[in-house]
């Protein structure tokens, strides 16, 4: 069995990912999470509990920061780094935190690597490397322009695993995440607010006039991409796109939501927000090439699969986000 190391594991992406690892028999699995106080620790230990007993999983409580909480993992044959401070807006208010954990923390998971031979690393960047760039969809060898500090530390981590790759025989994968969505979503992002206003006679925060448009990707279709570069071996360094190969407005998305939800949306108009782009689209030609990587979940399935999720998760709190809270990126 391939043991693999995976930060961020008990989050959103990471807990998705860990169930389609354990399914396929063939991983051990330890995940490494500091539980960061983004939302709540009990709908983080929810995301893992089908998991905790199982014989090839293993919890890590620690902080990617820390070498010896790296360490405590042990043997490890490959990396899928999750972890990261997240959010666009948040990232503005404090740049040097996300300095801190995203590229230090980074650097410091580049090391462990490292010192311990490990041959594979999948990183999660983001489509917000690209910022403004009106020449979609998005391919890889786009020029870069990000506009917030969170965009700038996925870059910087990019660049640091191109040097790992070159200089130690790394092989370093970059998965370039495009909105992405799903059971087990975090409750800050755009969809999980959009259907909990509804549902719930709430006012929806609208940034700017609705035009904004976003390459939505089902969580599971992320998360097979994902396992496909841990199996990747014929190149040292890619980076790659992992989107649904569609942008949709968010009026568009809203109107969706409401029809699953059965109600009308109270829609509250607010200013644009600093380091928000106006639309991501991905080009997934090189993930198809590469990988064999072809999303197929449409927005109103995947839609669904959110909601069905949503009602069923009891134990989820209401968090009551005050508005300025909600991010429209993964």
């Amino acid at each position: 069995m391939r043991k693999i190391l995976l930060t961020g594991g008990a989050g959103f992406i990471g807990s998705n990912l860990t169930r389609q690892l354990l399914e396929r028999g063939q991983y051990q699995v330890t995940c490494l999470d500091n539980f960061d106080c983004n939302y709540p620790r009990r709908q983080k230990l929810s995301n893992i509990e089908p998991f905790i007993r199982h014989a090839n999983y293993r919890l890590i409580e620690g902080d990617i920061r820390r070498m010896e909480d790296l360490r405590r993992a042990g043997e490890v044959d490959a990396i899928v780094h999750l972890a990261a401070k997240v959010g666009v807006r948040s990232s503005i208010e404090e740049p040097l935190l996300y300095q801190d954990v995203n590229i230090g923390g980074t650097q410091n998971l580049l090391e462990f690597a490292k010192a311990n031979g490990v041959g594979q690393f999948v990183f999660a960047s983001s489509s917000s490397v690209y910022g403004v760039n009106k020449n979609v969809p998005w391919k890889e060898d786009e020029y870069m322009s990000p506009i917030s500090p969170y965009a700038v530390s996925k870059l910087s981590n990019e660049m640091s695993g191109h040097v790992y790759s070159h200089l130690y025989g790394m092989r370093f994968l970059a998965l370039r995440f495009f909105t992405v969505y799903g059971p087990a979503q975090r409750p800050d992002l755009a969809i999980y607010k959009f259907f909990e206003s509804i549902l719930k006679g709430r006012t929806i925060p609208v940034y700017g006039d609705g035009s904004t448009s976003r390459d939505y990707t089902f969580v599971d279709d992320i998360c097979s991409g994902i396992m496909k570069a841990i199996d990747y071996e014929a190149s040292d360094f890619e980076v790659i796109n992992l989107g649904n190969g569609h942008s949709i407005e968010l009026i568009a998305l809203i109107r969706e939501i409401e029809l699953i939800c059965g109600r009308k949306a109270v829609i509250g108009q607010f200013p644009s927000q600093p380091g928000d782009v106006p639309m991501t689209y991905s080009d997934i030609s090189k993930a198809k090439y590469l990988l064999g990587y072809y999303p197929s979940t449409n927005l109103r399935s995947g839609l669904y699969s959110f909601y069905n999720w949503y009602m069923n998760s009891g134990n989820i709190p209401n968090l009551n986000w005050p508005a300025e809270k909600a991010e429209e990126f993964s």
